[in-house]
Formats: C-alpha cells, sequence, structure tokens
C-alpha cells in the first residue's frame, strides 16, 4: 500500500490510498481510499507507517526533557583543586562531611556568597550548576554545612602549613577564603540557640 497524489486540473490533487498488485504480468493499481479530506499531517503520518515507521500519539512521548545544569566551569575549578594538592589536603575530614568540605572550597572558587547561597546551591533542587552531582552529594541538611565548616575550621591551620610549604598559591587562597565564611558558623548558630 501506498500514498499517491493525482493532481487535478482546476481543483486540488486527489490524495489516494492505493495498493499495487500483479494481474496476469502486468502491474494494476486499486484505489482503497480517497484521503484528500484529511489534514495533510496527518497524511504524512499515515504515509510515514506505510513505510514502516512508528506510530506515537505525541512528539512528548518520544522525549523527556531533563535539566542540564552547567559544569564546565565546575570541571575546570575541580581539576585545579585536585592538581594543586588541595583535594589531598581534605582527605582527612571524617567520611560524612568529606565530599562537602570540597564542595564549599569549590562553590567558594565558583559563585562566592553566603551559607544559606552556598547550602541552596548545592541542593539538587535548586543547583545552580553540576558542583553537587558530580561529587555526589544528593540532598543535606544545613547542619552538616555547618558540621564540614567546623571542620574546615580546625584544620585550617595545618591546612595553611601544609599548603604554603608546598606552594603559597590557590589551594591556600581558596581554603582561606571558605573559611572567611566558616568563622561567623560558631556565632551564628550560637545566636540562633540563644533565640
Amino acid at each position: 500500500m501506498y500514498i499517491e497524489t493525482v493532481p487535478n486540473r482546476n481543483s486540488p490533487p486527489a490524495i489516494l490510498l492505493r495498493e499495487g498488485y500483479r494481474e496476469g504480468g502486468k502491474v494494476v493499481k486499486r484505489t482503497i481510499a480517497n484521503l484528500s479530506h484529511w489534514d495533510a499531517q496527518l497524511i504524512e503520518h499515515l504515509r510515514v507507517l506505510l513505510k514502516g515507521g512508528v506510530a506515537v500519539e505525541s512528539p512528548q512521548a518520544l522525549m523527556s526533557i531533563e535539566r542540564s545544569l552547567p559544569h564546565g566551569h565546575v570541571a575546570a575549578v575541580l581539576g585545579i583543586a585536585r592538581r594543586c594538592g588541595l583535594a589531598r589536603l581534605l582527605d582527612p575530614a571524617p567520611a560524612p562531611v568529606h565530599s562537602l568540605v570540597l564542595a564549599l572550597v569549590v562553590a567558594r572558587v565558583l559563585e562566592p556568597g553566603s551559607k544559606l547561597a552556598t547550602w541552596r546551591s548545592l541542593q539538587p533542587e535548586c543547583a545552580t550548576h553540576s558542583l553537587s552531582q558530580v561529587l555526589g552529594l544528593g540532598a543535606f541538611e544545613a547542619e552538616r554545612l555547618y558540621a564540614a565548616l567546623d571542620w574546615l575550621g580546625e584544620a585550617q591551620p595545618r591546612i595553611e602549613r601544609t599548603g604554603t610549604a608546598r606552594s603559597p598559591t590557590t589551594a591556600t587562597r581558596a581554603t582561606a577564603n571558605a573559611m572567611s565564611r566558616r568563622s561567623c558558623s560558631a556565632c551564628c548558630a550560637a545566636r540562633m540557640d540563644a533565640r
């Protein structure tokens, strides 16, 4: 079966659903239906089906739209942090906050902001970049962020000594920058408890 368009002199062409077969050594066409009154898009869909295509109810059924987060700058900063040894300096962090400590330092370079803004940018539902996905953080409570900041505060002198012994560059600056955020962590928590 196939669809054939037959021109008419002074009127629109006839669109016919036809079948071809052999009869006595000759090819014979038989008209099965006149599709002239059908919508042009519907005719095209039928033409695709007759050629072996697949029918779907809508274009949305073929694909699902996923969220795409910016990643290039995240890969660059994480790569630099690993290359300059910052990731190794943060290895002693306890397991529950290990990835989060690295995320805090990298996030400070990517998007400097408040603790709450950083926490939000790392949450899957309102992420502004792929850092949370790359480090496998998932959703986490703000208390875990404060625990990571507390660990960073305790480890800062050791990190700075080790970092400056190697090279007084990016690793030390990024950690010190992240620590400027931490310095208020304990006092903010104390103020919240006092209320």
